[in-house]
C-alpha cells in the first residue's frame, strides 16, 4: 500500500483535461501545417539545385553547359601572348613608322577617332557611331571583341578553337618603310613561331585548330625572294596550318578567308543598324554612279584613269571624288555622301585586288559595279551574298578598255525593279560588313566580326567531326 502511494496512483481523467487537450492538439495543427509545408519546400529546393549542379559536375561545368548551348559550334581560346607581340607594338604607335603616326587608328579598340563634319550627311542621332576608321586595324578590332566575346573560354581544355592575337601589321611596318633586311621583317613572325611551338595546345594539332587575323593583305607576308616586298611570314612552315582571317586573301590558299575592310560606321545597338538600313533605302539619289578613287600615272594604261575620264565626260549621270594622293584616308564626309546620292559606285581593283572603297559604298546603299571577279566574289564568301548577280554588276574590265563597252549604257539598261532588289540585297548585309562598337557586339544581330568567328568555329568543328569518323 505504501509502495503503490510512492508510485502514484493512475490518475482519472476528467472532463477538465480532456478539453485541455482538446485545445492544444487544435493550437498544434497550424504548425504541424506550416512544418510541412516547410519541408516541402527545402526538398523542392534541394532537387532543383541537384537538377542544375549533379553530383558528377561541379559550378564550372553547369556554366560550360550553359554557354555550350549559345555557341553550338564551339568555344575558343585567347592566347595571352607575350606584350612584344601586339600590346607593346601599339604603344609606340607615335614612332612604329617613320614620319607618321599610327596612334588614331588604335583609338577606341581599333575604330579610331569620332568623325567629324557629319552635319547634314547623316541623321543627327547615328553621328556617333561613325569614326575615322584606318582600313588596316582589323588585328585591334578582332583582339578586342574576341577578349569579350560570350564563346570564349579560359580553359583551354573547352577550347576547339585557339585565336593568336598577333599585331603582324604592325610588326612588319616597323620594317617596311626604313632601309631593312629580310631578316628584320621576318623577326616577329619568327620570334612568334618559335614562342608557339612551346605550347602544349599548339603541339597537339600543329595549329591545324588555331587562327589569327592579319590587317594588311595576303601578299604582304609572301615575300618569294631575299630582297623582295614584305615578310615570308605565311610561308613559314608552322603557318601551313593556321586559318587565317585577311581583308584581301590568297584565292588559292584554302586556309586563307577574307573579311571585311573596317568601314566609318560602328553602330552602337541594333537600333542604329535599323535606322540606318531604314535611311539609306528611303535616300532620294539624285546621280546614277559614282567613281570614288585615285589614278596610278605611273601604271601603263591604268584601268582607273580610265574610269575617272568616263566619269568626267558623264557629267550628268556620274559624279567623282579624286582621291589621288592620300586625299581620302579613312573616309570623309564627301565620300560618304558621294556614295549615298548614287544609285551605283564603280569599283576596280585598288592597289591589289580588293578596297576598302566596296564596303564603304555597301555601306552607303549604293550597288557596286566589279570588273575583277577577286575584287570581292572570290573573297568574302562568308560575309556577301552567294548570288553575284543579286546585289551587284559585273563588267569585264578587258570589255570595257579593249571593246569599248559603255559602262553608263550598261547601268542605264537596269531596270528600277532591279536596282531596287540589288539595293535591298546591299542593305539586308550592312550588319555582316560593319564592325559594331559594343566590345560585347550587338544583341542578336551578327557583324563582320560574329559572322568570321561563327565561319571559324563551323569550320574547325567540321575538321573534329571528319577526325573522329
Amino acid at each position: 500500500m505504501e509502495r503503490r502511494k510512492h508510485l502514484g496512483e493512475p490518475k482519472l481523467q476528467t472532463e477538465d483535461d480532456t478539453k485541455t487537450r482538446k485545445i492544444n492538439s487544435n493550437q498544434q495543427q497550424p504548425r504541424t501545417c506550416c512544418l510541412c509545408i516547410l519541408f516541402f519546400q527545402i526538398i523542392f529546393i534541394l532537387f532543383t539545385y541537384r537538377s542544375l549542379f549533379p553530383s558528377s559536375c561541379n559550378g564550372d561545368s553547369y556554366y560550360m553547359a550553359v554557354t555550350n548551348r549559345k555557341c553550338a559550334s564551339g568555344m575558343f581560346y585567347v592566347y595571352n601572348l607575350p606584350p612584344e607581340f601586339n600590346l607593346k607594338l601599339i604603344e609606340n604607335c607615335a614612332n612604329l613608322v617613320p614620319g607618321k603616326s599610327l596612334c588614331d587608328g588604335v583609338l577606341n579598340g581599333g575604330i579610331g577617332p569620332e568623325a567629324t563634319g557629319l552635319e547634314g550627311v547623316v541623321p543627327e542621332d547615328l553621328a556617333p557611331a561613325w569614326y575615322f576608321t584606318d582600313q588596316f586595324t582589323s588585328e585591334v578590332i578582332f583582339h578586342n571583341r574576341a577578349m569579350n566575346h560570350r564563346c570564349r573560354t579560359l580553359d583551354p581544355e573547352w577550347a576547339s578553337a585557339f585565336y593568336i592575337p598577333f599585331y603582324a601589321r604592325f610588326a612588319l611596318e616597323k620594317y617596311l618603310w626604313v632601309d631593312s633586311s629580310a631578316t628584320d621583317r621576318d623577326s616577329y613572325g619568327r620570334m612568334l613561331m618559335d614562342w608557339l611551338k612551346n605550347q602544349r595546345y599548339w603541339k597537339r594539332s600543329n595549329g591545324a585548330d588555331h587562327f589569327i587575323t592579319i590587317g594588311r593583305i595576303t601578299w604582304d607576308y609572301r615575300r618569294g625572294r631575299e630582297d623582295g616586298w614584305g615578310s615570308s611570314f605565311f610561308t613559314m612552315p608552322e603557318m601551313k596550318n593556321v586559318t587565317r582571317l585577311l581583308i584581301e586573301r590568297n584565292p588559292w590558299d584554302a586556309f586563307e578567308v577574307g573579311v571585311p575592310y573596317p568601314t566609318g560606321f560602328h553602330p552602337t545597338s541594333e537600333s542604329d543598324v535599323a535606322k540606318w538600313q531604314d535611311y539609306v533605302r528611303n535616300r532620294e539619289r539624285t546621280t546614277l554612279f559614282c567613281f570614288v578613287g585615285g589614278t596610278r600615272e605611273n601604271i601603263k594604261n591604268d584601268f582607273r584613269s580610265m574610269l575617272m575620264s568616263h566619269c568626267k565626260n558623264e557629267t550628268d549621270s556620274c559624279q567623282v571624288v579624286d582621291c589621288t594622293g592620300n586625299r581620302c584616308n579613312n573616309g570623309t564626309s564627301t565620300i560618304l555622301n558621294t556614295f549615298l546620292n548614287s544609285d551605283f559606285c564603280l569599283q576596280p581593283r585598288g592597289d591589289s585586288l580588293t578596297r576598302r572603297s566596296v564596303f564603304d559604298c555597301m555601306v552607303a546603299g549604293s550597288i557596286p559595279v566589279f570588273f575583277w571577279n577577286r575584287t570581292a566574289y572570290d573573297q568574302y564568301e562568308w560575309h556577301l551574298p552567294p548570288d553575284p548577280a543579286s546585289y551587284s554588276v559585273f563588267i569585264n574590265n578587258f570589255k570595257v578598255m579593249r571593246k569599248g563597252t559603255s559602262i553608263k549604257k550598261v547601268l542605264v539598261s537596269m531596270s528600277k525593279e532591279d536596282i531596287r532588289r540589288m539595293r535591298e540585297q546591299v542593305i539586308e548585309y550592312i550588319p555582316k560588313i560593319v564592325y559594331a562598337k559594343p566590345i560585347e557586339g550587338l544583341e542578336t544581330v551578327k557583324d563582320a566580326f560574329d559572322v568570321a568567328l561563327d565561319g571559324v568555329l563551323r569550320r574547325f568543328k567540321g575538321q573534329n567531326s571528319r577526325r573522329l569518323r
